[in-house]
């Protein structure tokens, strides 16, 4: 546990805020509206009055769901600030999961933006006192005296609480030991129902302390915040690590297409960008992949020292498309596409790859790129924050990654056997990927262990790394690799259908193309990976907020 005053969570924003008063801290993208490190303060004191005027008590709890705004963040931080637990919803949660988290986090406020409160039928949370718009601040709806709580009456409370103005000298937030829970976020896993977190705050300080420590965040360091704040990767470093170093945060509200990113990249120049491996794969097949298959160029690529002088261009081109002032990309989520990585390091483009989960808040593992991260690994465990090991490894050292450290949850929210089950009798978490650990202390991900197939011969079959191979063929936008009843490999494949309505494909022809994927990708794969069968899938396969494909929803029922 981080004991010193410097990594105390809530006296890290107290410090930052009162250090920072005059910059900009956070902006919504798109708009006019930006907000001050002071303003912001002043709409977290407001937050506070409002809170006490609904009776909120220590550790009571208060979700949030919405799309990234300013006032996203201000609820959270007002939230934690008090000495309440911030329950955070993922904004494309449908009504359903979202009123069965508010029910079962016994959530007494709820801030929610008005097109997410749309779905909501407000007698199936009974013990919620106010639902207030994240919009605009408008209650939606009340148990209580509505004259209380309105903004208005929360603006004259403020005023006279504050009669000569809030400014830096007046703000104080009650320290909270960093033992104290800070959130309970459900988790959007690929295999199963969602489970509440228990994060403590010390987790949420040996995140933001890594995010100082190693560079990454700085003051004056300027982010595009398009990951959802409700998933614990983006709200680490995008928010909490860089309003604690002092920079600026602009908040995407929109659906973060490449289009849309590429245009907020070239507006903002960011320092450091993070992303999840679906927006670069996305943007490297669309702007990289027609360059390198052109003749003059792919027979160029083939020749030493004239491929640096390409390489070189296409590596300009990728830097200024992503605003030209950044010092690295980190990629986090999910992996990242093998062939992808390789071509990126060959062209010496500064990207690197993170790995976490919901219950490390989520970092475990990374190596900034200054420190020579390694091809197709996810680095090394933040040093003095966590600590990892394989457990029963098989001949080749892979076993399943178990972890311990400041960053660890403390259990699952009224699931006492879910957080049984996590840990190990002498307790590692249990992450439920499959990996192994190079001489140097490099962590190379496999798979999951839910995930991973047995061959004939009970050789272990990772189907992300088969699905990886399928999702760089032509025409190819992604793919499933299911095991059959009778242990044949088959592959679900969702074409890229603007690819080929654009090639004026006929249905027969985008099969022998698929046949054909099929064909390059087993000459690539061992015996016992060989994919028997190829399957079109009509659409993109359903995913969770941060883009992993719900694999247990998909079955070779019909195959």
């Amino acid at each position: 546990m981080m004991t010193e005053e410097k990594y105390n969570f809530v006296k890290m924003y107290e410090r930052s805020f009162k250090e920072n008063w005059e910059l900009p801290a956070v902006t919504d993208y798109g708009t006019d509206v930006t907000l001050t490190y002071g303003q912001l303060a002043i709409n977290i004191e407001k937050l506070h009055i409002l809170f006490k005027e609904c009776g909120i008590k220590k550790n009571d709890k208060i979700a949030v769901m919405g799309r990234n705004n300013s006032n996203w963040v201000t609820v959270y931080l007002a939230a934690v600030t008090y000495g309440a637990i911030i329950v955070p919803i993922l904004q494309d949660f449908r009504a359903n999961d979202a009123i069965h988290i508010i029910n079962h986090s016994g959530s007494k406020l709820l801030f929610i933006s008005d097109i997410n409160w749309e779905g909501i039928d407000l007698d199936q949370i009974p013990q919620v006192l106010a639902s207030v718009s994240l919009n605009d601040w408008h209650p939606i709806s009340l148990a209580l005296d509505p004259k209380k709580i309105n903004y208005d009456a929360i603006a004259e409370k403020y005023k006279a609480k504050h009669p000569n103005g809030y400014w830096a000298k007046d703000l104080h937030f009650e320290e909270r030991p960093n033992s104290e829970i800070g959130s309970i976020n459900y988790t959007s896993g690929t295999t199963g129902f969602s489970k509440g977190v228990i994060t403590p705050l010390n987790a949420l300080a040996g995140n933001v302390r890594y995010g100082l420590e190693s560079g990454i965040v700085f003051k004056g360091s300027r982010f595009v915040t398009f990951l959802p704040l409700a998933h614990a990767y983006g709200c680490a470093f995008d928010f909490l690590s860089c309003l604690a170093a002092g920079g600026h945060t602009w908040l995407v509200g929109r659906t973060p297409s490449p289009k849309i990113l590429l245009k907020a990249f070239s507006e903002v120049k960011p320092t450091v960008i993070l992303s999840v491996p679906l927006i670069l794969e996305k943007i490297y097949k669309k702007m990289i992949v027609p360059q390198i298959q052109k003749p003059p160029v792919s027979w160029v690529l083939k020749v030493p020292f004239l491929d640096e002088v390409v390489c070189s261009k296409i590596r300009e081109q990728l830097m200024q498309a992503f605003g030209g002032e950044f010092s690295q990309m980190i990629i986090g989520g999910a992996p990242l596409n093998p062939e992808v990585e390789a071509f990126l390091h060959r062209i010496k483009f500064p990207v690197s790859v993170g790995y976490g989960m919901t219950e490390c808040a989520p970092l475990i593992c990374y190596t900034p790129i200054n420190e020579g991260p390694r091809k197709f690994s996810c680095g090394r465990p933040l040093p003095g924050i966590m600590e990892v090991k394989i457990i029963n490894p098989n001949a080749e050292g892979i076993g399943e990654v178990v972890v311990r450290g400041e960053n660890t949850m403390v259990g699952y929210y009224k699931n006492p056997q879910a957080t049984k089950e996590s840990f190990t009798s002498d307790g590692w978490l249990r992450t439920g990927d499959l990996g192994m650990l190079d001489e140097d202390g490099f962590l190379y991900i496999k798979g999951r262990c839910k995930t991973m197939l047995l061959g004939p011969s009970g050789q272990n079959i990772y189907p992300e790394e088969i699905e990886a191979k399928l999702n760089n063929m032509p025409y190819v936008l992604e793919s499933l690799v299911l095991q059959h009843e009778d242990n044949r490999l088959v592959a679900l494949i969702c074409p890229d259908y603007n690819e080929v309505d654009a090639s004026g494909m006929t249905r027969e022809e985008l099969e022998e193309q698929m046949e054909e994927a099929r064909k390059q990708v087993n000459s690539e794969l061992a015996a016992y990976e060989q994919i028997a069968i190829v399957k079109l899938y009509p659409h993109e396969f359903e995913k969770t907020p941060k883009k992993s494909i719900k694999r247990f929803l998909y079955t070779t029922a019909g195959v």
